[in-house]
């Protein structure tokens, strides 16, 4: 049987941000957009008019940010459990607050994605989410334990992303630090000035970046010859 395609709400107010993380969810198979929510009162608004339609696709999954105009994110996530709203909900934040971390833990968040991050990582996210979906939509109406830690084993992947062959987790930390504190774009020749590689070097770790979407890549003009390509970390 093929299953539906998982509906994702995206809660962010950031209008970048959120188109972004929309457009993520779209590039990732098995997963549909089901909207986006720019305030808390408008994502709670949106879920209980999906609830209500039940010929229409619903809502399975929000990505809820924990920064809103209108409610803490806790807050939302509050109020969807105490409407009974059939949903999962993974944090999507640059909160770090451990407090933050453990309420949306204990108010049933099924992960937790902190700003800024790859598409690697969000993927990643997602992925495993729709493994533990998978898992818990095969069980019957009655389970066993060893099925349930399978189901919640799918969310916590054992075996980190692999990086490229030749590319370290510590200078990939660094060139993306870089960039984050840049205020304007860097070419590779920059970045290796500044972090004392080659430039070779800090352009693998540059088009890495860019190809998991954390970068932005483009051509810098006004330089003589062939124009050379900047580099600037998605806000």
């Amino acid at each position: 049987m093929t299953q539906s395609p998982i509906g994702v709400l995206v809660v962010e107010d950031e209008q970048i941000p959120a188109e972004a993380h929309a457009e993520y969810v779209r590039r990732i198979p098995g997963f549909r957009l089901a909207g986006i929510a720019r305030t808390g009162t408008e994502a709670l608004n949106m879920l209980k008019d999906a609830g209500r339609m039940a010929e229409e696709p619903g809502i399975d999954l929000v990505l809820l940010d924990m920064n809103l105009p209108d409610l803490h994110g806790l807050d939302l996530l509050r109020r969807i459990r105490g409407a009974g709203l059939p949903v999962d909900v993974i944090a999507i934040t640059a909160v770090r607050d451990l407090a933050v971390v453990r309420s949306a833990m204990s108010g049933g968040i099924v992960g937790y994605l902190i700003k800024p991050f790859t598409f690697s990582a969000f993927s990643t996210k997602l992925t495993t989410y729709a493994e533990y979906r998978r898992r818990m939509g095969e069980q019957a109406t009655a389970t066993t334990q060893s099925e349930v830690d399978s189901a919640f084993a799918a969310l916590r992947p054992a075996v980190a992303a692999v990086l490229p062959k030749g590319l370290s987790g510590e200078t990939l930390a660094a060139v993306g630090d870089l960039l984050k504190r840049a205020p304007s774009p860097l070419s590779a020749t920059e970045v290796a000035v500044q972090l004392e590689m080659s430039r070779i070097t800090a352009r693998r770790y540059l088009e890495h970046l860019a190809d998991q979407g954390a970068v932005l890549r483009a051509p810098r003009y006004g330089t003589r010859g062939r124009p050379e390509l900047e580099y600037s970390w998605r806000r």
